[in-house]
């Protein structure tokens, strides 16, 4: 069985130098590519589509190919059971992300070849995706717990590396980033023209 190190070290691959993840929810595939190339072209590359109904697998499928046309990898959001593994694993997917922590949902991506991002909002569930040998986080809701919440939790868990996510945005995203965010995780905020140039520059 793998452990959880191997997400982690996984994520750090391909986390590494990036600051912005951009979630592509709930487009057409046509909608999504056009999002992700917005952000390819920001230097986003980071991309996460939630794939947790039939329209959303079609949407990261469609990411996936246009990815891989530039080299870069995609990876699968709201994956919360051992199915939905299997389904984004078969359509391409180079990282899986969940709401919360499911060990098994973690275990059976790392043996897919896919490393696991697994959602948090306690200091339990820090713990306990420590325990399975993860080091990477997504604190969530993150306009809920507040960057104050991510400040406070590298004091018990100083190692632990931070993707801020859920209504996030150009405006507060650097406030979660001086906390000690790793990544901030942005949806919305790429289809508004306003941000585009404020999100470049995190």
């Amino acid at each position: 069985m793998s452990s959880g190190n191997d997400s982690g070290s996984g994520l750090d691959r391909l986390f590494e130098g990036h600051r912005v993840m951009a979630i592509l929810r709930g487009l057409s595939p046509e909608d999504t590519v056009a999002v992700a190339t917005r952000a390819w072209d920001l230097g986003i590359t980071v991309v996460e589509v939630p794939a947790r109904d039939p329209g959303g697998l079609e949407a990261m499928r469609a990411a996936v190919r246009a990815g891989a046309e530039r080299g870069l990898r995609v990876g699968a959001g709201t994956v919360v059971d051992v199915d939905q593994v299997r389904a984004v694993a078969r359509a391409g997917a180079a990282f899986t992300v969940a709401p919360g922590f499911d060990p098994e949902v973690m275990v059976a991506s790392e043996e897919a070849g896919m490393p696991h991002l697994p959602g948090v909002a306690t200091p339990s569930e820090v713990q306990a995706v420590l325990r399975a040998g993860g080091h990477w986080v997504k604190a969530f809701p993150a306009s809920v717990l507040g960057p104050a919440w991510i400040q406070a939790l590298h004091g018990p868990f100083p190692d632990v590396r931070v993707v801020a996510t859920g209504g996030v945005d150009a405006r507060n995203a650097p406030a979660f980033l001086q906390a000690g965010a790793a990544l901030v995780a942005v949806g919305s905020a790429l289809s508004d023209p306003d941000q585009i140039p404020a999100l470049k520059d995190l």
